[in-house]
């Protein structure tokens, strides 16, 4: 999950995209419906054109197993085209052009507003999943809410959601080095002022005991300029009272059932000043704005068995730290602001966008077999392809039990963490899947510890008030016209509060700027934006009583 997620949105922001090379090599603009002749395949099959938006550490596509399997039996071959990074540049010349290949696959890779400013260019799947996508329509039977959230307002269907069934509430959990406070004879901090004092220790007293100040107190997952996301410090908004939902990528978040914006809110100020704080007095990797998120991942797994990050936040220890360093750490509860605050504590509610998708495959209007199109897309919904998707090959990364059931199998390299293992070895959560409820599928030993990880964070959870103070944003659908004015107002706000972020945290400054600060934002469109989006909450609220 956890390296989709920038806004990511993240997310989560989650949470991406220069073409890195074709699979099956080739020319894209060759005739779709061509036909070429496959070795295991008694007939020819029907030629199609295809993007994956796929996550750097995933292997190249002609190497998945199951990727091969489902090709073969809905009768196509597909000549790929492999992307991870800079997706939105690559996909701006692609639309602008009107030069798309038969399918685009990957999270929200196609946004709704893109449909509606391209219109003609990717095709209606309403008559086609009817015809020729049982897996889809079993989908859309059983979790209603896939459909809707796949269903424009004008009742068209361009992009395909998914249901991915396991995942937790959500993607972020905070971590410190448990092994670190013994040695220093420290508590567990539970408010801002103590995890200031533990990092102080931790950057001066040579926790790890190499005797080298080579200890980095606090690291956090790098932004984007789209916005802010998963593994990052925002998450600390919670401590004053601010449930963030999916990562609340662009500010947004729900309030006693008001649609309001972190980025201008006083409390997002205090944030600051206290990063600002950590960062001036040298807690703070001083590569945090510039390092990607491999580095913030490689970073994180020290030396040996010698750790380095004291604090951070990530998915699950595992894939944070890595297996050696993991016993050191220990999951946190949230944090209050200091010892007498009153704020009622919350966290980054995200259990829609991790276990639901929008967008995830389009087709091109101009794919000249959409029978054989959608045939393939219906294969990659049969939940027992899913999990392949989501976890990698039966007899490599899942093992069929005989009875019915499957398991998902631990990394044949035994130095490798299993969230990495997944995300080298398929899709993942990048891909289009039905994981059924009725699958019996036993999971790894990641998302089992992500549940324990999870447990100081449940009593937090349990108190959110899910109808007033979480915002369901994937299930609102927006006009063409306020879809625009969302796209272009929010396009112009992180212009100008992304740099702001990193500039107050490193350099500070905030106190000076803050009233222009506030009024340059709230002319950038995010007045209008918090309108719109209260106006079609409301209606969404009504609707679903």
């Amino acid at each position: 999950m956890k390296k989709k997620l920038f806004p990511a949105l993240m997310a989560l922001c989650l949470g991406t995209a220069v073409v890195a090379g074709c699979s099956n090599g080739g020319d894209k603009n060759k005739d779709a419906a061509a036909t070429v002749k496959s070795s295991g395949n008694s007939g020819a099959k029907v030629k199609l054109t295809a993007i994956m938006t796929k996550h750097p550490l995933t292997q190249e596509l002609s190497k998945m197993k199951w990727l091969q399997e489902a090709e073969d039996r809905a009768g196509v071959n597909i000549e790929w085209q492999e992307v991870t990074a800079d997706w939105d540049q690559k996909k701006g010349a692609l639309l602008a052009g009107g030069d798309i290949p038969d399918l685009i696959i990957g999270p929200n890779a196609i946004t709704d507003p893109e449909y509606a400013q391209f219109n003609g260019l990717f095709q209606d799947m309403t008559d086609l999943i009817d015809q020729y996508a049982p897996n889809v329509k079993a989908m859309f039977e059983a979790k209603p809410e896939t459909k809707a959230i796949s269903t424009q307002l004008d009742g068209k269907i361009y992009g395909l959601s998914k249901y991915q069934r396991f995942w937790p509430a959500s993607a972020t959990r905070q971590y410190i080095n448990k092994q670190w406070l013994d040695k220093l004879g420290l508590q567990m901090p539970t408010n801002w002022d103590e995890l200031y004092n533990v990092l102080l220790a931790f950057k001066d007293k040579d926790p790890n005991g190499n005797g080298a100040k080579d200890e980095i107190p606090m690291d956090f997952a790098p932004a984007g300029t789209g916005g802010v996301g998963y593994f990052m410090p925002t998450v600390l908004l919670g401590s004053l009272g601010i449930t963030l939902t999916d990562g609340s990528g662009q500010g947004y978040f729900l309030e006693d059932g008001v649609v309001k914006n972190f980025f201008v809110d006083e409390r997002y100020k205090q944030l600051i000043e206290f990063l600002h704080k950590c960062y001036a007095a040298g807690l703070i990797n001083k590569e945090v704005f510039t390092q990607d998120y491999t580095k913030f991942q490689a970073v994180a797994r020290g030396n040996g068995d010698k750790a380095t990050v004291g604090f951070t936040w990530g998915w699950e220890i595992t894939d944070r730290v890595g297996n050696t360093l993991a016993p050191q750490y220990e999951s946190m509860a949230p944090l209050k602001v200091s010892a007498d605050a009153n704020y009622k504590l919350s966290w980054d509610y995200d259990f829609n966008s991790l276990n639901y998708g929008v967008n995830m495959v389009s087709m091109s209007e101009k794919t000249k077999n959409k029978e054989a199109a959608m045939k393939f897309i219906n294969e990659l919904y049969d939940p027992k392809v899913s999990m392949q998707v989501l976890f990698g090959s039966l007899g490599t990364n899942i093992s069929d039990n005989g009875d019915g059931t499957y398991s998902v199998l631990p990394p044949t390299d035994a130095a490798m963490d299993p969230g990495t293992w997944k995300w080298t070895s398929t899709w993942a959560d990048n891909g289009p899947m039905y994981i059924s409820d009725d699958l019996k599928l036993n999971l790894g030993t990641d998302m089992a510890s992500n549940i324990k990880q999870t447990e100081p964070l449940k009593a937090t959870f349990d108190a959110i008030d899910k109808e007033k103070d979480v915002f369901p944003g994937m299930f609102i659908k927006y006009s063409t016209a306020d879809n625009s004015t969302l796209g272009l107002n929010n396009t112009n706000l992180m212009a100008l509060v992304m740099p702001k972020y990193s500039q107050w945290i490193t350099n500070g400054g905030i106190d000076k700027e803050w009233d222009a600060y506030v009024k340059n934002s709230e002319k950038a469109g995010l007045t209008d934006n918090l309108k719109i989006m209260q106006k079609y909450y409301d209606d969404y609220k009504k609707n679903n009583k």
